[in-house]
């Protein structure tokens, strides 16, 4: 990495210093053929960002590209931290270039620690990045094509690690099997790039998520499968019980158990007209949208690009299906995903150097139900964006023009959000984020299929 590549990437680096404070630590990690740990973790106070921009200002493009003993120092940092309470652990790991062919960037384990990635212009290996985020909780893979601004997708993510509103979220279904009973079978609908584990014994599904930033949302699709009623009376039937956790400032918090239930009738409306049961179709069809997205990815690597926008296309039809309450804004922005991507599907040489980057960001992204940069127009795509992110996106398109200009501290951030809506801080508890997990699928007949007992 080096020419005006590596100095975007500085300035890039110098904003994230200039962000954090000192309840924030910092450490950087070079990595050549071997690699180097720069600095130990160090609390974020006046000197240490003079510091800190120093060993930035001095890095310079030598050797290799080793991945692998990168993200083992790394973790290796991360894991001789002596103080862990209340701390997410996360890594930034950046690349312009192909892992050395003796290596492999993915053996590394990231345990509980978050790795969000970023292939820097059309020589970076996407995939193998892509692959390392998706092993690690929570993390995605974002594409900087060449010439990008780099200061803006590293934004994006310090906007949300910088609001981090509780730890370790989990989510537990619990199938009812008290008779009688109403319920066959129940499983996670694909879509969901989350850790999942089933009970054999007790079907008892959990879904690990991580971290959950301020202002995101989790949605979890699950498929209902019930037996066969003879009762001829309208009733609600409890089918499970939906409860979840999470670590925050306070410790473990425990919700209290929610019951799924569904109206059991002789004659069921034939389609959903709900304001949920829209919000549910229009949830499966992003769903539909991003899976069209990773086909269409495969068909442009075996170099058939016909077929690979016949797919986009047809996702594309799909949407002027959707009706949401809330207005078109979440469509708006597949449209806009999908006509990018056609773009850069023109030919395979522009597929190769920034369609494949931007279809795979697109997928981590969808998956995790979390930003990332896709290599294209960020203010047109800005799915699972938060508000500091849209705060700090213009932040970094300003830093990017002046570097020398003031950039709000962190702290300035939290007092003006504040005093735009006083009551945020007290009237957002955890249940808001995760609303809709599993709301209203019980209101679409097509997804609940009667058998036999």
């Amino acid at each position: 990495m080096e020419g005006t590549k590596l100095q975007s990437m500085k300035t890039a680096m110098h904003f994230v210093v200039m962000k954090l404070t000192p309840v924030d630590r910092l450490s950087i990690v070079s990595f050549t053929n071997s690699a180097t740990r720069l600095c130990p973790l160090r609390s974020i106070t006046q000197a240490a960002q003079t510091d800190l921009k120093a060993i930035i200002d001095g890095l310079v493009a030598d050797g290799g590209t080793n991945i692998e003993v990168g993200m083992e120092t790394a973790l290796s940092v991360i894991a001789g931290r002596v103080t862990t309470k209340a701390r997410s652990a996360n890594i930034f790991l950046m690349s312009d270039g192909q892992q050395n062919s003796d290596t492999d960037a993915t053996k590394p384990d990231p345990g509980t620690v978050s790795v969000y990635t970023f292939g820097f212009g059309k020589d970076a290996d996407h995939a193998l990045l892509s692959n390392v985020a998706r092993k690690s909780p929570g993390g995605t893979f974002s594409s900087v094509p060449d010439g990008g601004n780099v200061s803006a997708p590293f934004s994006q993510l310090l906007g949300g690690l910088l609001t981090v509103v509780a730890q370790d979220v989990q989510l537990t279904l619990t199938p009812k099997t008290e008779e009688p009973r109403d319920l066959d079978t129940m499983f996670v609908a694909p879509g969901t790039d989350y850790t999942q584990t089933t009970d054999g014994d007790t079907g008892v599904i959990t879904i690990k998520f991580g971290t959950l930033f301020s202002g995101e949302t989790r949605k979890v699709a699950v498929n209902l499968t019930l037996l066969e009623s003879t009762d001829t009376t309208d009733y609600d039937a409890p089918l499970a019980e939906a409860q979840h956790s999470y670590t925050a400032q306070q410790g473990l918090q425990n919700q209290t158990p929610q019951d799924i239930l569904i109206n059991r009738s002789a004659n069921p409306s034939e389609a959903p007209t709900s304001s949920k049961a829209r919000a549910v179709l229009a949830e499966m069809a992003r769903r539909q949208h991003a899976e069209a997205i990773g086909e269409a990815r495969v068909l442009a690597d075996a170099q058939n690009l016909d077929e690979a926008r016949y797919k986009l296309a047809d996702a594309q039809n799909a949407l002027e299906d959707i009706v949401l309450d809330d207005g078109q804004k979440m469509v708006g922005m597949l449209r806009a995903e999908l006509l990018q991507l056609l773009g850069l599907m023109e030919s395979q040489e522009l597929y190769e150097a920034e369609g494949r980057p931007y279809a795979l960001a697109s997928e981590t992204s969808h998956g995790r139900q979390r930003y990332a940069a896709r290599g294209g127009d960020m203010d047109a795509v800005r799915l699972f964006a938060t508000p500091r992110m849209d705060t700090y996106l213009e932040q970094a398109k300003q830093f990017e023009k002046d570097p020398t200009a003031p950039l709000p501290s962190a702290d300035d951030d939290v007092k003006q959000e504040i005093a735009a809506n006083p009551l945020a801080a007290i009237s957002a508890p955890l249940a808001f984020y995760i609303k809709a997990a599993i709301q209203a699928l019980q209101e679409i007949e097509k997804l609940v299929t009667p058998t036999n007992n």
